[in-house]
Parts: structure tokens; sequence; C-alpha cells
């Protein structure tokens, strides 16, 4: 087979790209498509010496800083690859990537971390935040939502199988495209990690900085208890408002190397992670060092946290919510032995991950579903 994988943007290192390092590790020949593509060499490791190639939107001004401004290209510019010679395309999503144009005699796999949340169930929270709700740019925003939505939409038909990262973004894809998607959970590097019962006094939060995360909220939050500690690891948007509500009992390191942040994950008392996220890759990582979160009870950490056992849960994203939550963790604690830590987080393994991915393209891409590969069998036949 002729693999391509395609990936929205490559300009951050994140959890998206976790998954899209281990799609590379399985399919080693497939080349690499992206929409923008601007990461320092530094930070490139995970594309396994993959250069990828980009659209239109890579020559457009700024875009390695702007990128989400040229959003509304986007559609546009994915559509204009040619994937005609690939048998298997294999999208892996949170925006555009599974919009691409294939055939019949193709196979599109797309793994989606979450349908683009800002244009479906999110627009609203997405619109205030970015202070697009109101005025003239606020109906232009929400007519250019609506054109999204419509495009997006349409091109789920052009997907052959779906694979969400948890069951809340299965759920999301049921109610946004109407179709079944296989839950294949992001793989998280255990080998990395070391389960240690010793920890210090401060909690951590680490994140990249942009609204949805609530890392501000987090900062409010302990800032009104200063006599408990927060270190936060992670750059963004929102620095200047995590800068501007901290207090002295809080700590802000900007963007760190892994070393740094595996070291402060292995040493905080807890892990505080506030987002309504997609499946969250950070408090896995969290419980693999034996460190318990403290999360926000919707979303993705339904899956990944163990309420009472490797965490605690709070229900609202209020600073008071999170205040209660420490209270509560600081009084009782969490009931799991370090052994509970490591079996609850082996499920989520790159091993398991790389299994259950090959399983399910081996499954779509069998003689009988790929007609472009059966093609060229009975030429070569014909010919010899």
């Amino acid at each position: 087979m002729k693999v391509a994988i395609v990936h929205d943007w490559l300009v951050v290192d994140g959890g998206a790209e976790k998954v899209l390092h281990e799609l590379l590790t399985l399919f080693p020949e497939a080349d690499l498509y992206s929409t923008v593509f601007h990461l320092p060499e530094e930070k490139r490791r995970f594309l396994n010496g993959k250069v990828p190639k980009t659209t239109f939107v890579q020559k457009l001004p700024f875009s390695g800083r702007l990128y989400r401004n040229y959003l509304f290209f986007m559609p546009l510019a994915i559509e204009q690859f040619d994937f005609s010679s690939y048998d298997l395309v294999i999208s892996s999503s949170y925006a555009v990537a599974k919009g691409i144009i294939t055939g019949p005699n193709q196979v599109h796999v797309s793994y989606v971390h979450s349908p683009a949340r800002y244009a479906w169930d999110m627009q609203h929270q997405y619109l205030r935040e970015s202070g697009l709700n109101k005025g003239f740019k606020g109906i232009l925003a929400r007519w250019l939502l609506h054109r999204f939505r419509i495009w997006d939409a349409r091109t789920a038909n052009g997907v052959d199988h779906w694979i969400a990262n948890s069951q809340f973004i299965a759920r999301r894809i049921k109610k946004i495209y109407g179709v079944t998607a296989t839950v294949v959970n992001p793989p998280v590097k255990l080998e990395r990690f070391e389960i240690k019962t010793e920890k210090d006094d401060f909690y951590l939060v680490a994140s990249r900085l942009v609204p949805y995360k609530r890392i501000p909220l987090v900062v409010e939050a302990f800032s009104r208890t200063p006599d408990r500690k927060l270190v936060v690891i992670g750059d963004g948007p929102d620095m200047a408002n995590v800068k501007a509500k901290a207090g002295s009992n809080v700590t802000v390191l900007g963007y760190q190397p892994d070393d740094v942040l595996i070291d402060h994950l292995t040493r905080a008392r807890a892990f505080i992670f506030a987002a309504e996220e997609d499946f969250g890759i950070m408090p896995l990582e969290a419980q693999a060092c034996g460190t318990p979160v403290i999360a926000y009870g919707r979303g993705g950490a339904l899956e990944t946290v163990v309420d009472g056992e490797t965490g605690l849960f709070f229900q609202e994203q209020t600073a008071e919510a999170i205040v209660d939550a420490v209270d509560r963790f600081e009084q009782d604690g969490v009931a799991g032995t370090p052994g509970d830590f490591e079996n609850h987080v082996k499920s989520f393994s790159s091993e398991v991950f790389r299994r259950k991915i090959r399983e399910l393209v081996d499954a779509a891409t069998t003689r009988d579903s790929l007609p472009s590969v059966r093609l060229r069998s009975v030429r070569a036949e014909q010919a010899a």
C-alpha cells in the first residue's frame, strides 16, 4: 500500500502530535501532509525525520504566528492536496484534516481528536472569550462559522472509517456527523515516567495557555489560598492573564523542555486539570508518575481519572470549586496505591494504541475493501 498521513497544522508539539508520532512510527514509509509547518528544529523529533508537504497557507504573511487567523482559508487549502496516488489516507484531525478529498478506490481513515469545538457546541464560549460575540465582527464571525459548519458536515461523507480519541468525542462525532466511531485512546509513553511516592509541597498545572484550558482560573484559586504553592508550566495567548492573576505563591515557569516537565510531574503533590478536555494526555502522564489528578469532572477526564482512587473531581469551573477540591484532597487524599496507578495507566500505553490502530487499519484495508490495490493486482496479472 501507498500511505499518506494528514495533520491539521504543525506549529506545536502537543497531545495530537503524540498521536501523529505513533502513526508515523506505525507507517514509516507514509508521506506527511499539513496545512502549515512552523516547528523549530529542536521540536521536530516526533516527526521521525519527515518534512510535510504544505498548502498555500504556509506562504501567507506570518502564518507561523497567525495561522489561526487563516482558519477560513484552510478548507480550501486542505482540498488542494492530490491523494489520487495513495491507497490509504489517514487524517489526524481536530479542525480541517478530515475534509481531504479521496476517491472511491481509496480508503480514508480519520482519527478525530475532536470536531472543531469553536464551530460546534463550544461556539458561544469561544466567541465570548475572543471578544467576537458583539458588533459587526461578531456577525461576520458567526457567518464564517456557519459556512465552516456546512463544509465540515458535508466532508464527513468522505471518511470511510472513524476513530475517536475518547467516548466523549465519539458522542460528539455521533451528534455532529451522525456516524459511529471506534474509540482508541491516545498513547502514553510509559517508559518516560517512574512512579514515586515521595512528593514535594507544591501543586502543578501544565498546558498550552489557551482560554479553554482555564489556567487563569487555577491560578486565581491558588492565589486565594497563599499558604499553598502552585507551579505553572506552559506558554500561549493567556500568559498575560495568568501572570496578572498570580499571587506570590504562584511560580510561572513558561515553556519548559520535557525533562523539566517530567521532573515537576514526578514531584508535584497533585496535578490540577480544569479544562473540559476531549481526552487529555497530561493527566495520564501525571498518574504515570504516581501523582494524583484534581480534575474538572467533565469530558475526557471522566475516562482517564478514577475518582477517589487516582484523583478527585470538582463539578464546576470556578475558583471556589477548585479550592474546595484541594481542601478535600488535603483532608482525605486518594485511596490508590502505586500499583493501582500503574495498572490504570497501562491500558493507555503506546503498545496498546499501536495494536488497536493496526487492527482497525488492517480491517479497513482488506483486499475486498481496497479496490485500488485489487485493480493494480489484476492489471499486473494480466500483463504477466
